[in-house]
């Protein structure tokens, strides 16, 4: 949005109006979001076929696609422009059909629960999940996650590549479950401040060695998955000390 526009907006200027080529960009990032239906479908088919590989390169194209869509949101201020459209809320949708759904139904489909607890543990991820996503602080205005922030599909890949058994499956499930409703706060990996250069390369790090094992799979190499799995105990760590040892020196 140019100099002007956003100096009519901030001025409370009523005869402002976004301009035609500002609300086609506005229009073709909410797009760019819903489009995450599109490969949360594709996984779903993947997944029924029994083709673990691609279903995980469709549940990682949506990621992608969340992982730049709030920056281009901002950018071409959706906001602003198309005030009627409810981005967020659509967000949402995309997310939990994709970080929650998509995974709940792999975990069932591939047979990685004990068959007595399939449905218990797949439900419990979908009930909590529900209240988490409705909560109005799930996302908290300093940029953080409140409670575990539904990483299925990221525990479910570690799961499979890993092949771990289905009663440590389980358990962390339900670990999992019971971790969305403490209220530990969680980095936002792409809106944190304190060492965010490191955090993003890292990420990127870990995107690309994930892309490697994926394309390995199943015949990849166990170090790239340990070497994958230190970037989620880094974002742990500076998520507890981001927010806790912050706490400690203000305190």
């Amino acid at each position: 949005m140019d100099q002007i526009s956003l100096s009519s907006v901030a001025s409370g200027d009523d005869s402002w109006s976004p301009s035609d080529k500002q609300r086609l960009l506005a229009w073709l990032t909410h797009l760019f979001t819903a489009s995450g239906a599109v490969w949360g479908l594709l996984s779903v088919i993947a997944i029924t076929a029994g083709e673990w590989q691609l279903a995980f390169v469709w549940m990682a194209a949506a990621v992608f696609v969340d992982s730049f869509d709030g920056f281009i949101a901002r950018r071409t201020r959706v906001k602003l422009v198309l005030p009627e459209f409810d981005g967020a809320l659509l967000d949402n949708i995309i997310d939990y059909l994709n970080y929650v759904f998509v995974p709940a139904y792999f975990l069932y489909a591939a047979e990685l629960l004990p068959p007595d607890l399939r449905l218990m543990v797949t439900s419990l991820i979908l009930l909590s999940s529900a209240y988490q996503f409705s909560q109005t602080d799930a996302k908290t205005d300093d940029h953080f996650f409140k409670g575990f922030p539904s990483y299925w599909n990221i525990v479910v890949f570690y799961m499979v590549v890993m092949g771990t058994a289905q009663w440590l499956n389980a358990a962390l499930m339900i670990f999992f479950c019971v971790m969305v409703f403490v209220p530990i706060k969680y980095i936002y990996p792409s809106r944190t401040t304190l060492f965010r250069r490191l955090t993003m390369g890292l990420g990127l790090l870990w995107g690309l060695l994930n892309l490697i094992v994926l394309i390995q799979f199943p015949n990849h190499a166990p170090w790239l998955v340990s070497l994958s799995l230190a970037y989620a105990i880094y974002y742990v760590l500076l998520s507890l000390y981001v927010v806790y040892g912050r706490a400690a020196r203000n305190g």
